[in-house]
Parts: structure tokens; sequence; C-alpha cells
């Protein structure tokens, strides 16, 4: 279980890396290179959405089928090791959420420059005639 969790990690690690560099100034010809780049790995980047999904899902089975210890008979450990399991879960969605909205950030953001590329390219021809 804990690798299904690395992985999401590294992915959310890579998706802020690339952010990143698509967020600060460059030159327009590395800019346009690192954003051909980062569109094609989009696509198969996918994978990520669903499978933060399924994490969210596995998340809110456990957490419903999980043992409450809430009475008096339950011992310092069985308390400390729930409290701990609920922190791992409430780390794990704020994980799947992040990696799911990174995602959306450097697609549209890929969009979005793509588009300004476009209308740039409108504007030379309008320009040339």
């Amino acid at each position: 279980m804990a690798l299904q969790w690395m992985i999401l990690a590294y992915v959310v690690a890579a998706e802020v890396v690339l952010v990143s560099l698509l967020t600060i100034p460059a030159p327009k010809l590395l800019k346009n290179q690192l954003v051909s780049l980062v569109s094609l790995i989009l696509q198969p980047a996918m994978f990520i959405v669903p499978f933060a999904g399924f994490q969210l899902l596995d998340i809110y089975w456990k957490n419903e089928h999980r043992l409450v210890c809430t009475s008096e008979i339950c011992t310092a450990t069985e308390r400390d090791r729930y409290e701990k399991t609920m922190y791992k879960s409430q780390r794990n969605v704020v994980l799947c959420a992040a990696a799911c909205m990174l995602y959306w950030c450097l697609y549209r953001i890929c969009k979005y420059h793509k588009e300004i590329q476009r209308l740039e390219e409108v504007e030379k021809r309008a320009k040339e005639e």
C-alpha cells in the first residue's frame, strides 16, 4: 500500500516542478519547447486522475469500516494508532486532491499558451496583409 502513496507523491512532486518551470519567465523559444514537451507528456500522464480517484475511494471505504476507539476501554496505544491512521488518511486525501489539481493546472497552462501562440500568429498574418 505504501508504494501507491510513494508513486502518487513522486507524481505530485514532478507536477510541481513542471508547473514551476512553465510559470517562470523564460525566453520565448525555450518556453515554446517546454510547453510542447509538457503537452506531449500530458496525455499519458492522465492516468493520475483515475488513480487518485481510486485512492480516494479506498480511503473512504477504509474510513467507513475503521474500528472507532472512543470508549474508555481503549488503551493509549490503540488510541494513538487510531489517531495516526486518521492523520495519514487526511494527508493522503490532500495528496490526491493536489495531484488532480496540479494536473488540471498543467493542462490549462499549456492550453492557454497554445491559444496565445495561435492568436499571435493570427495577429502577425493580419499585420502582413
